[in-house]
């Protein structure tokens, strides 16, 4: 099984203080620093999401979900940098219900990112649409609280998850990156398109034993934050392929590169940790 004391060290000794407060919130539930809060907002732009460099002036939607994960890690989703980054996803939705980058990013984008791809079309929608589907209730964008699936934009995640479905094969494939999967299937699970969801979690059940560690905890993560629940084969599946691939160090490796390890452990952690209670 993992080893979630060797994890938590491996990010204490090589997070910073950032990591460490994500770290900190994910074990116990408690309040994170307000500076640390504003460190992990910087870098926003005037429009709301956040560009893919740090120099960069064009707001990426990935890079934007990149961020709203941080963000969530930190408990930090309803404070207003959020639900400005939130507001502005929403706005970026196309009328089919799909998300595209700026074309003014082709030259700099990742291939899961390139303005005007397909793929890259249906990636960024389970993407932007898993968000706006998990931080609609600490949004509020719409004045009260909206207790709809997606909250302020129920609509907009709505829209997203039949944009999801409609891609979806037969068989449950899809048309993507793999990544793609899970954040669609999360999105299609909280719309309660169960046989949609199952489908594709069946298809990324097979692809368990050849994944990278990194793809696992991704998996689990976004799988429990829209709780699916905990004995599901599926992320029973993702957890032992964690245990197989968990380093001596407590670590797991990025597909990104070393500079990463520490968020794909925070990610491996919060696939694995038990829930977080009202007596933490």
């Amino acid at each position: 099984m993992v080893d979630l004391d060797a994890a938590i060290g491996f990010v204490v000794a090589h997070g910073d203080a950032v990591e460490r407060a994500r770290l900190s919130r994910l074990r116990t539930g408690a309040p994170v620093p307000i500076e640390l809060v504003e460190r992990a907002e910087s870098g926003q732009s005037p429009g709301g999401g956040w560009p893919a460099t740090l120099d960069g002036e064009v707001a990426s939607v990935d890079a934007t979900c990149y961020r709203l994960a941080e963000l969530d890690d930190l408990g930090a989703l309803g404070r207003p940098a959020a639900r400005h980054a939130l507001d502005w996803l929403a706005a970026r939705q196309l009328p089919d219900g799909r998300w595209d980058e700026d074309p003014a990013l082709a030259d700099i984008a990742p291939e899961w990112a390139r303005p005007g791809d397909p793929e890259a079309r249906f990636y960024l929608t389970a993407n932007a649409g898993f968000w706006l589907t998990v931080a609609g209730l600490d949004a509020r964008a719409a004045g009260p609280l909206d207790h709809r699936v997606g909250g302020a934009y129920a609509g907009v995640v709505q829209a997203a998850a039949q944009a999801v479905a409609a891609g979806l094969g037969a068989d449950g494939t899809w048309p993507s990156f793999l990544p793609a999967g899970w954040l669609g299937a999360a999105v299609l699970h909280r719309q309660g398109m169960y046989d949609e969801s199952a489908r594709i979690q069946a298809v990324l059940a097979e692809r368990i034993p050849q994944m990278s560690p990194a793809d696992a905890a991704w998996l689990a993560a976004t799988l429990r934050r829209v709780e699916v629940g905990e004995e599901q084969w599926l992320l029973v599946s993702a957890r032992r392929r964690l245990a197989e691939t968990q380093r001596s160090d407590g670590g797991w490796d990025s597909d990104d590169g070393h500079q990463f390890d520490v968020h794909t452990t925070l990610r491996a952690i919060r696939a694995c940790r038990a829930p977080v209670t009202s007596a933490d």
